[in-house]
């Protein structure tokens, strides 16, 4: 046990130590906080616009918006999305909210290999790009998980759906 403790502890410095590297900020930003959490009526907005983009690219997806405790708000399902992609878009949105930051952060961390691949030992992260928290007035209010295509494509469908915000 307190070895799984101490490599899970291991596993967050080395994340925090690749994403301190990547800032070129001279001095380290403040936390995001939360704030309220994500009405229903915005959650179906942010789906609308991500089934449009979806369909105008002929994807199927799994839509997943969840509040500020990781619980899901919105659960949107296109006809014909592989089934698996609802645990994943679950996973995608929980992370998002939960870490406070992009899934592609974490599977960017995966990519570089090394001491990054400790951050699979990390429970409750689902390092595959797809999921953003969704912010107003700065603070996160929520996240979004797409699922159905690659990751990358998932990943269009989340920043089209958050533009139109």
């Amino acid at each position: 046990m307190k070895t799984r403790l101490l490599s899970i502890a291991f596993s967050l410095v080395a994340f925090c130590v690749s994403a301190q590297k990547e800032s070129v900020s001279p001095k380290p930003a403040a936390p995001v906080a939360y704030g309220e959490n994500i009405t229903l009526e915005a959650a179906k907005k942010i789906a609308a616009a991500a089934e449009a983009f979806a369909v105008e690219k002929q994807w199927t997806i799994i839509v997943v918006i969840v509040d500020t405790g990781g619980n899901p708000v919105l659960l949107h399902k296109m006809d014909n999305t592989q089934i698996g992609s609802l645990e994943v878009s679950m996973g995608k949105a929980k992370t998002a909210n939960n870490f406070k930051r992009s899934t592609k952060s974490f599977e960017d961390v995966v990519a570089g290999g090394g001491a990054g691949l400790r951050i699979l030992n990390v429970p409750g992260i689902l390092p595959v790009e797809g999921g953003e928290p969704i912010y107003s007035n700065g603070k996160i209010i929520g996240a979004i998980g797409i699922s159905g295509m690659s990751s990358t494509q998932d990943g269009d469908v989340v920043k089209a759906a958050l533009a139109t915000k």
